[in-house]
């Protein structure tokens, strides 16, 4: 059984945490790994940092030729992986030590394919948010309509379903749309109600601006062509949910 997990990180401009992000992957207890770091035309310190990890044969450069956006980036990753499971990180997220042990412990046990953790939050200085995003044993197509419980940063998963799946534009929520049309296939993913992700709240990011997040969100649906009634039941339980988890997040600062 192919049991390596490629491990795909877009990097724009990361040079703040792009470190701690990398270390948390070296720090695995899960060893079977590859990372692929997918320089999309950096113009700060960013490729000097990967460069000092080259050394490390698990670790592979590829470097754009001009900015592309986190789903070209992503889709590289796959394309030019090796492991069976995909897994993607964020250049300013971080991850638990035992999380890619974990999921592949879930894989086993319940024959899975897709699979998620939860999320804990820091902010842009590395200060710890109270608030834990927890998430349901199993999630479908029709839930996840509703809200997306599937941090990109937490997922692991086969790798053929991303083949077979690219991400979209990022003029939606690119990961969101993936995860979906996925499941509209596969029967469930699965979740561990853990915080095995350590995600950093940044002011510059996509879901940061909200207007911008429902925008994208209302993008996704249609990607997905679900009519406009649909699109519009929908949006209302994402609205919702989305508020209350925006508000929890802000209590826990």
């Amino acid at each position: 059984m192919n049991d390596l997990v490629s491990i795909v990180i877009p990097v724009y401009n990361a040079e703040k945490y792009l470190k701690e992000s990398i270390d948390s992957v070296i720090n695995q207890t899960y060893k079977k790994w590859e990372l692929i770091l997918i320089n999309d035309a950096s113009t700060d310190n960013s490729k000097n940092i990967i460069n000092n990890y080259l050394s490390n044969k698990k670790i592979k450069l590829i470097n754009l030729e001009k900015n592309s956006g986190v789903s070209i980036a992503r889709n590289t990753g796959v394309l030019n992986s090796k492991g069976k499971y995909i897994a993607f990180l964020d250049s300013d997220d971080i991850w638990d030590p035992k999380k890619l042990q974990k999921q592949m412990e879930l894989i086993k046990n319940k024959d899975a394919n897709f699979t998620y953790t939860g999320v804990s939050y820091i902010n842009e200085d590395g200060k710890n948010n109270s608030f834990i995003f927890e998430v349901p044993e199993k999630t479908c197509y029709k839930k996840l309509l509703k809200q997306n419980i599937i941090a990109c940063s937490s997922v692991l998963i086969k790798k053929d379903f991303l083949l077979e799946n690219k991400m979209p534009g990022d003029y939606m929520h690119e990961d969101y749309a993936t995860w979906l049309s996925i499941l509209k296939k596969e029967k469930n993913a699965y979740g561990i109600n853990e915080p095995l992700l350590i995600y950093r709240i940044s002011s510059n990011s996509k879901s940061g601006n909200k207007f911008r997040a429902f925008k994208m969100n209302w993008n996704t649906y249609r990607y997905l062509k679900l009519n406009v009634f649909q699109s519009i039941y929908y949006m209302s339980y994402y609205v919702i949910r989305n508020l209350k988890k925006y508000h929890r997040i802000k209590k826990g600062e």
